[in-house]
């Protein structure tokens, strides 16, 4: 078995990828400890499901830094306090600078609302719709300096519906958000992976393609070897 990883959380909400990632580790199917939950807001509800965890967690509020830079030399100097060797954004919703990124390059994931390189930025769902778009879902991605643009590791896909609506094709997305994103965290503590110019090496090896599921029909993963294998 491969050492157990440190992971520091970093949130701004609700924290229900935080809490599928925590249930995996608690299960013992991730040999990982959160060793710190940070939020940029204090009513996040995230932070208490880290208390009830007895995770500890810290409250950094980026209104009160005049700049980015400054709040960014914040966190760091609680994530440098711990030995973390992954970094999850989940659900932060705050634009790290490049010198924090550049900072943690290789140990930082965080997961996106689409399939990358689709529907970068915000509003993912709703411009997913107005193309029509057949396919959607959520990417799990190395954060770089360039919004979203990071190399995917992996991704889950579901169908988008007629009668479909923001809200709806959300829903289905969050439920393959809380799958794929413990799988993610999983995969990056059960394997050597490196990263390097915007490519992920595992074991050595480059790695080609994301790593992509659909949604089964018990509500778990099932591995998929191209886009165009889903079609329900």
């Amino acid at each position: 078995m491969s050492k157990s990883k440190n992971i520091a959380v970093l949130i701004s909400g609700n924290g229900s990828n935080l809490q599928a990632i925590i249930d995996k580790i608690e299960t013992g199917e991730i040999n990982a400890k959160i060793v710190t939950v940070i939020s940029n807001k204090k009513d996040a509800k995230g932070l208490d499901r880290a208390k009830k965890a007895n995770i500890p967690s810290h409250i950094v509020e980026h209104t009160q830094y005049d700049t980015r830079e400054d709040f960014d030399i914040a966190l760091s100097k609680i994530i440098d306090g711990y030995s973390v060797d992954i970094i999850v954004l989940a659900g932060f919703m705050r634009i790290l600078t490049a010198n924090f990124v550049t900072h943690y390059l290789g140990k930082l994931i965080n997961i996106h609302p689409s399939l990358l390189p689709l529907y970068r930025g915000l509003h993912t769902h709703k411009r997913a719709l107005e193309d029509k778009a057949i396919k959607h879902g959520a990417s799990v991605h190395f954060v770089t300096p360039e919004l979203d643009a990071g190399a995917v590791l992996i991704q889950g896909i579901v169908s988008v519906k007629e009668n479909d609506t923001e809200n709806s094709l959300a829903d289905r997305v969050h439920i393959i958000e809380h799958l794929i994103y413990p799988a993610a965290v999983k995969f990056l503590t059960d394997n050597t992976v490196t990263f390097s110019d915007n490519t992920i090496f595992v074991n050595g090896k480059q790695l080609n393609q994301a790593k992509r599921y659909r949604l089964g029909e018990s509500n778990n993963l099932e591995p998929l070897k191209t886009l165009s294998e889903i079609t329900t």
